[in-house]
């Protein structure tokens, strides 16, 4: 067969697979056997066994359970808690407070975890019954706490960088820095979106009365101080370890390990039972991932084999589009497959493929890097498989329709596409930092 057709057979087997539901793990290396038999017949698991032995020694990979390990620990010590009854207090009595504050505490939150799942739930369960309470609509409170748990899955330290990195063979510590602004300015656009928009339809957001907030303001910065603290320590302790060159990303995930660990010491949640549930939880959720990557490899392995690479690669610059027109359809391509593939599957399987693409279209691989990661934000709040709400509607009241959901986060879909339509405009959002990183 031509490499144009066993790519084509390839990925069509691949999709159909996934979209029946298996998992991605055993559908990639299913794929990868069967293929890779056709092509090279059993000297193929040669090719397999040395590249499983390069990702298992692969050091950067080492910070994935580690960075899971630190934010369970966050999620567990009330650090979110304290967070949200400092900032709902302190911001409650504007219009749309309590949504603005939802996107600070989920920011904030998602610089310490790193997971959405985690971020969401933990701050879903709270913010969620109180803008309710107070007469919020539904469909902007849901929208709001979608979107700012995504911020999980960008602002560092984020797993998905972590696993980005080695694959594209890009400094993790570069693309930590480089994610800071692109962060900051979603969390922006989502308080100005909800401060606009419940300015001007008073309904949507109403103030919390005076009296839930009657408190005297030297408390309320007492209560923010006490609650912003712990976790900017945490943030400096991982981060600007990496900035200043004191630690590698591994490194500096141990630091931040040994620092959630001395925090939940502090707010009394440090013993046996949490230990044992954060050891559990991130062993789970690391081997999902390593089964992933493992099955990816196997999958990139066959492809290049075959002349996949150069296949896809001809595809795409041959486009008449020039170099702006092919980076919008790779875009587009990322949005359509967010909408049926989750951000892990499309990482371990589209990122090797347009990574040296965009290389040769002569783009900073910062740059490109970080507006995918930008982009992939938009995959948890895309129908039908839209991770977030399904998230948030595990959580939900009966009241709050699952088209609440789905309306509320539309609005938000379209602020990630401004900021990267900002990010490709302005450059150097993305690339400023990391060209600071001390080598």
């Amino acid at each position: 067969m031509s490499p144009e057709l066993m790519v084509l057979l390839m990925f069509v087997t691949l999709f159909i697979g996934i979209f029946l539901g298996y998992p991605t793990a055993f559908v990639l290396g299913g794929v990868a056997m069967v293929f890779g038999w056709i092509d090279s017949g059993p000297q193929i698991f040669n090719l397999f066994i040395t590249r499983l032995y390069d990702l298992m020694k692969n050091y950067t990979l080492l910070a994935v359970p580690l960075f899971l390990f630190m934010g369970v620990f966050m999620e567990r010590s009330g650090v979110a808690k304290r967070l949200f009854n400092a900032l709902h207090l302190l911001w409650g009595g504007i219009r749309g407070g309590l949504g603005i504050s939802t996107i600070a505490i989920s920011a904030l939150f998602a610089a310490t975890t790193g997971v959405v799942g985690a971020s969401e739930v933990t701050i879903g369960l709270m913010a969620l019954p109180s803008m309710l309470k107070h007469k919020y609509d539904r469909s902007l409170a849901c929208g709001s706490i979608c979107a700012g748990g995504t911020l999980g899955i960008l602002i560092p330290p984020s797993v998905m960088i972590v696993i980005y990195g080695p694959i594209a063979r890009i400094s993790v510590g570069k693309l930590f820095l480089g994610t800071v602004v692109p962060g900051v300015l979603l969390s922006l656009l989502y308080m100005a979106y909800i401060g606009v928009r419940c300015y001007l339809r008073p309904q949507d957001g109403p103030p919390m009365p005076k009296t839930e907030r009657d408190i005297p303001l030297g408390q309320k910065m007492r209560m923010l101080l006490t609650s912003v603290l712990p976790p900017a320590l945490l943030i400096m302790a991982v981060l600007g370890s990496i900035f200043l060159g004191i630690a590698a990303v591994t490194e500096a995930a141990a630091v931040g390990v040994i620092t959630s660990m001395i925090l939940a010491a502090g707010y009394g949640q440090l013993n046996f039972k949490t230990l044992k549930g954060a050891a559990f939880e991130t062993i789970s959720i690391t081997s999902m991932i390593m089964m992933i990557a493992v099955g990816a490899s196997f999958f990139s392995t066959v492809f290049v084999s075959i002349g996949g690479d150069d296949v896809i690669s001809q595809l795409f610059l041959g486009l008449p589009f020039g170099k702006w027109g092919v980076l919008a359809v790779i875009m587009l391509l990322l949005v359509l497959l967010g909408m049926f593939i989750d951000w892990m599957g499309i990482l371990f399987i589209v990122v090797p493929l347009i990574t040296p693409i965009a290389a040769e279209m002569g783009f900073d691989p910062i740059w490109f890097a970080v507006l995918v990661m930008v982009n992939l934000q938009i995959s948890f709040l895309t129908p039908p498989f839209a991770y977030s709400i399904f998230y948030l509607k595990g959580i939900t009241p009966p009241e709050v329709a699952t088209t609440d959901i789905y309306r509320g986060v539309l609005p938000f879909v379209a602020l990630q596409v401004l900021a990267i339509v900002l990010c490709i405009l302005f450059p150097s959002l993305l690339t400023t930092l990391p060209a600071l990183l001390i080598h």
